[in-house]
């Protein structure tokens, strides 16, 4: 091989090798989400599963003291039924806004505090037989044994 033919794949290579890495470094900065981006992805998820009426898989993303406020039975069913059965819809859509962190909140007046918690406005919107409408809410992300759950505000 010359040596112009021998730097030339040096070259190659090197440039090769420098795409890699910066691939590689992009996969792990994806990788790596940020708590608010994680406490966003619960809350999408939580509605994702409510989209479709999976209604056990949401309630499974609620932080211990909102399964304390109604069991997953009951949960259920008053989902199914006043959402779907009483607005007269199959499903909505719904965007979120952006993660606000707050350092310490209480989900009731006589409830613990929790600590680290980012507070996300989600919109559902319902077409149904009484009309087009909006349903805004105040959601919580509140970390729970390592994993982020779902809250709702119950203040007064």
């Amino acid at each position: 091989m010359s040596r112009k033919s021998l730097k030339l794949k040096g070259l190659v290579m090197g440039v090769a090798l420098l795409v890699f890495m910066v691939i590689i470094f992009m996969l792990i900065k994806g990788a790596v989400m940020t708590p608010d981006k994680q406490a966003a992805a619960v809350i999408e998820k939580f509605y994702m599963y409510e989209q479709e009426g999976e209604f056990s898989s949401s309630w499974n993303l609620f932080h211990s003291t909102m399964k304390e406020r109604f069991g997953k039975g009951a949960y259920i069913q008053d989902r199914a039924h006043v959402f779907m059965n009483h607005f007269g819809v199959e499903t909505f859509a719904f965007s979120r806004g952006e993660p606000e962190h707050i350092k310490e909140w209480k989900m009731s007046k006589t409830g613990p505090a929790m600590k680290n918690v980012y507070k996300i406005i989600v919109t559902q919107t319902y077409k149904g037989k009484y009309g087009n409408f909006n349903l805004e809410q105040e959601v919580f992300a509140v970390m729970e044994k390592e994993e982020w759950k779902i809250a709702w505000d119950y203040n007064q």
